[in-house]
């Protein structure tokens, strides 16, 4: 069912004026992922005209953009991608392990977006197959699925990793699989402090080889000594890695994976009003006791489109990725390996693909089965469906 608002009807009504309000301040990608939204599921994208099977009826459909940050596109895009990984899931605890950055690391990101959210992946990664393959810890090679969010529940810029990890991994030798503790993967005081010197260590050398840009109020971390003075800081402050306890089962791992992997930085359904007022919409203030997190919020037009454009990645850039055991190279190996140590079978594979479920919804006037019966390209008209209201006519053949 679609929502009575969408962020697609605030582009159309208020996104020409604002693109002419900040002409020069847009990237080519912000303005491409505003029309995608805009234009999702219209005549300008082409589409076709489905017809009952039984009574006649016609209703039209347009093609989606299938922007990855159109809020109406990933639903699909989510249950492809989870089939495809379900097959993948040990029978064992999965943890959630979110890293998070300082406000001066997103300040930093804002305007180095494809560098530092690659910094994030790859530090956060490496801290964690840093520490459970040390023998104090799990002393095991371990399996990670990461995850880039870069918004706070009001849209505000806030770069974090979100990781699924499996409770366990296959010892050094190979030879074993060593569990983790009941409800316990991993130190999250020592993967912070570990995440904050990889991750400052890092971010210096970055800068020290131009590959950071600096703009504005934070010109001067061009200059190196400038730099080391902005960081410093940071190297006292107490980082936040948070560790939540294991899912009860597979199920819950893909549950909760279909709400992350593909999430945009408001979903339809959390807009609420969109009037004289500005944009209204439902947030969780997490500093607040869990029981009056939901909150409501109203920004103006242009401040609402600002902030939901912070959140265009930059153009190829991949938001989930695999490390460790899971890493694609020799992910199939490994996983195998590891069944083989907690002596469970492999998935069957099925010997033929199942048809997939029909998308199309059934016939809203008789139940019966829609069909495609014209398809119309981008731009162009589809014929009208009959006038009457009546749900009658020839079926169709």
């Amino acid at each position: 069912m679609r929502p009575a608002l969408e962020v697609a009807d605030i582009f159309r009504m208020h996104g020409p004026a604002w693109r002419a309000a900040n002409a020069g301040h847009v990237s080519l990608a912000q303005l491409k992922v505003m029309s995608a939204i805009e234009t999702c599921r219209t005549a300008a994208l082409g589409g076709h005209v489905e017809g009952c099977e039984d009574c006649g009826h016609r209703r039209i459909a347009y093609n989606s953009c299938r922007n990855r940050h159109c809020p109406k596109c990933q639903g699909a895009a989510a249950r492809e991608w989870l089939a495809a990984r379900e097959a993948d899931l040990l029978p064992v605890g999965y943890f959630h392990v979110v890293f998070t950055v300082p406000a001066e690391i997103a300040d930093i990101a804002l305007h180095n977006k494809a560098v530092v959210y690659d910094l994030l992946f790859r530090v956060a990664a490496e801290t964690m197959l840093i520490i459970a393959a040390d023998p104090r810890h799990l002393g095991a090679r371990i399996g990670v699925t990461a995850v880039l969010h870069t918004w706070g529940s009001a849209m505000t810029h806030h770069p974090h990793i979100h990781m699924i990890v499996p409770g366990g991994g296959i010892s050094r030798d190979a030879e074993r699989w060593v569990p983790s503790r009941a409800g316990f993967l991993l130190p999250v005081r020592v993967l912070a402090k570990l995440f904050r010197r990889l991750l400052l260590a890092n971010l210096q050398q970055l800068q020290a080889t131009g590959r950071l840009r600096f703009f504005g109020d934070q010109r001067g971390l061009n200059d190196s000594r400038a730099f080391l003075r902005y960081l410093a800081p940071l190297r006292k402050k107490r980082w936040v890695v948070y560790s939540k306890p294991p899912f009860s089962g597979p199920q819950a791992v893909l549950a909760y994976l279909s709400r992350y992997t593909h999430r945009v930085a408001i979903s339809n359904h959390r807009l609420i009003a969109f009037d004289e007022a500005g944009v209204t919409f439902r947030y969780k203030d997490y500093r607040r006791e869990a029981a009056d997190r939901q909150r409501t919020m109203t920004l103006s037009p242009d401040e609402f489109i600002r902030r939901f454009l912070l959140h265009v990645l930059p153009k190829g850039f991949h938001r989930i990725r695999h490390y460790g055991l899971f890493a694609s190279a020799g992910h199939k190996a490994n996983l195998a390996r590891a069944r083989e140590l907690l002596a469970v079978p492999a998935p069957a594979e099925a010997k033929e693909a199942p048809s997939p479920p029909d998308p199309r919804p059934p016939c809203p006037c008789c139940g019966g089965r829609m069909v495609v019966i014209e398809i119309f390209g981008r731009a162009a008209r589809a014929r009208a469906p009959p006038s009457s209201p009546a749900c009658t006519g020839t079926p169709v053949s």
